[in-house]
């Protein structure tokens, strides 16, 4: 009887097991072409000023599975290892319809092709390439989509990362990331 038992509840557990992974599956994505979760950034994806070595083009990034009601987007790419550990907002874009699923390669670097660029970490609305410090570990660069329950219309133009997410509260319904990463 104890043996039944036994192996009635290891297949319970294989039942949740593979329930959880369908759920997983099925939950919010988000990836880029430009490169694979945790793999480097192409230096045309870098800073075009100085020596950053790239060109300034933002990333293609797509977002697939939103979580029912979502309307619009937000992309946010950020820096955490930046400013010594405080971080650094490279690129803010946000009243993306949805149902795009996708910003291309060179969209959302400034107002147009249905996005709005916020304020980045220099005060510019405009995606800023990637220039870590020469021989620093490659930095982590954090694309994030959020998912939200506004127009695509809704935010006003010229909104810092820190204004967007104020703004965010309570209409975002879910959010996802990619992470790449870049050094010199």
């Amino acid at each position: 009887m104890n043996h039944t038992k036994a192996l009635t509840a290891s297949a319970i557990c294989g039942m949740l097991y593979v329930s959880a992974g369908f759920a997983n599956a099925a939950g919010m994505q988000v990836s880029s072409t430009a490169f694979a979760d945790g793999g480097v950034i192409p230096k045309l994806h870098a800073g075009d000023t100085g020596d950053c070595g790239g060109k300034g083009v933002s990333p293609q990034v797509s977002w697939s599975h939103l979580p029912a009601g979502t309307r619009s987007v937000a992309v946010f790419m950020a820096d955490p290892d930046g400013a010594n550990g405080l971080g650094v907002s490279h690129w803010v874009a946000y009243n993306i319809a949805a149902d795009r699923g996708q910003l291309k390669q060179g969209e959302g670097q400034t107002d147009g092709a249905g996005a709005t660029v916020g304020k980045n970490v220099a005060g510019a609305t405009a995606y800023r390439g990637m220039c870590p410090p020469v021989g620093d570990v490659p930095h982590h660069y954090t694309i994030t989509v959020v998912a939200t329950d506004l127009e695509p219309s809704a935010l006003p133009p010229g909104l810092t990362r820190d204004e967007l997410l104020a703004a965010l509260k309570g209409h975002a319904l879910g959010g996802q990331s990619t992470v790449g990463r870049y050094g010199r």
